[in-house]
């Protein structure tokens, strides 16, 4: 047939390498693959296990793990102003205040030396970079704080049947807590891990996890904690307990989910709202320059720019009030 390649043409010294070739890039490709699987499923799966695999002792590990959350090595509170102790324990980060506060004061310091550049006003730029200095961190830990809290929430039920399945094959409560420890990933399988090295050194389970709840700072953390306290109190079966609040918990997710859904609308809005005058005041400074630059040196507009951004931020509060609904 016209316009096809005659097969007896080709070269078998070269069909055959090219067969092998080929072959050996497939297996090649599998064998990196299967590499990467095994490399995964080995990997140490939460932060408390990492610390257990780098020390010697399990005492040694759980001093330094409680030590990088800003506790003390009892595992307390250590700094005297407790609800930013608390604050920095719940946001599940490493305790490094000098990074901290130093990534805070060169964003203060570019924020006011961009505020001097563009508007002017020696003043309301130091202003400014106080306030970015001081509000940076708290307002960083408050958000991965919020976003840790969340992730405990979703990751409860799955640690919940887990430890249900090792009650019912007949395993004490400290055990199934140490069994989720193993098997969940951060944050919940660190909170877990520390309480089950609590009750390991003398601890009672009532306490380890009720300590394990004020660092999760998550409500539904503190319904599995009060279940506990109220089973080893009164009795009766912890399984069908969990169970239980396994199902609550689930619901209530799903209400926070519709409700979350319900509020999306509020929530574009406000994001809308505080982005345009930002972005429209930009792109008329990048083709019309003058439009700003031959009034921007008069007193008048150099009160008013921190007056807008005050009442902004005011705006910003107020819509926050109306989208976020507690449950």
């Amino acid at each position: 047939m016209p316009g096809l390649p005659d097969i007896s043409d080709f070269s078998l010294t070269l069909v055959i390498p090219g067969i092998m070739a080929t072959g050996a890039f497939f297996l090649a490709i599998q064998a990196v693959m299967s590499m990467l699987t095994a490399a995964q499923t080995e990997r140490i799966v939460n932060r408390r296990l990492q610390f257990k695999d780098r020390f010697e002792s399990t005492s040694e590990a759980m001093v330094e793990l409680r030590k990088s959350r800003g506790l003390d090595e009892h595992g307390n509170l250590m700094m005297p102003v407790r609800w930013f102790n608390r604050l920095v324990v719940q946001s599940g980060l490493p305790f490094q205040p000098a990074k901290w506060f130093g990534l805070s004061a060169l964003a203060g310091v570019v924020a006011a030396l961009a505020y001097m550049k563009f508007v002017g006003g020696l003043a309301a730029a130091i202003v400014i970079g106080v306030a970015i200095f001081a509000g940076a961190p708290l307002l960083a830990l408050k958000f991965v704080a919020g976003k840790r809290m969340k992730k405990l929430s979703t990751q409860l039920p799955d640690a919940m049947q887990i430890a249900c399945r090792s009650l019912e094959a007949g395993h004490p409560v400290a055990t199934a807590i140490s069994l989720v420890a193993k098997e969940m990933q951060d944050p919940i399988g660190t909170e877990f891990g520390m309480a089950a090295d609590e009750v390991a050194y003398g601890m009672s389970l009532t306490n380890a996890v009720q300590r394990m709840a004020e660092r999760a700072g998550d409500p539904d953390v503190e319904l599995f904690a009060a279940t506990v306290r109220l089973q080893e109190k009164t009795g009766g079966n912890l399984c069908e307990l969990l169970k239980a609040n396994t199902t609550t918990i689930r619901e209530r997710q799903t209400m926070r989910l519709k409700v979350k859904a319900a509020s999306s609308e509020g929530r574009v809005s406000a994001m809308i709202l505080t982005g345009a005058p930002f972005i429209v005041m930009a792109a008329i400074h990048l083709l019309r320059p003058e439009f700003y630059g031959d009034v921007i040196n008069e007193p008048l507009i150099r009160m008013a720019f921190p007056a807008l951004f005050v009442w902004m931020f005011i705006g910003n509060l107020v819509m926050r009030k109306m989208i976020n609904f507690k449950m």
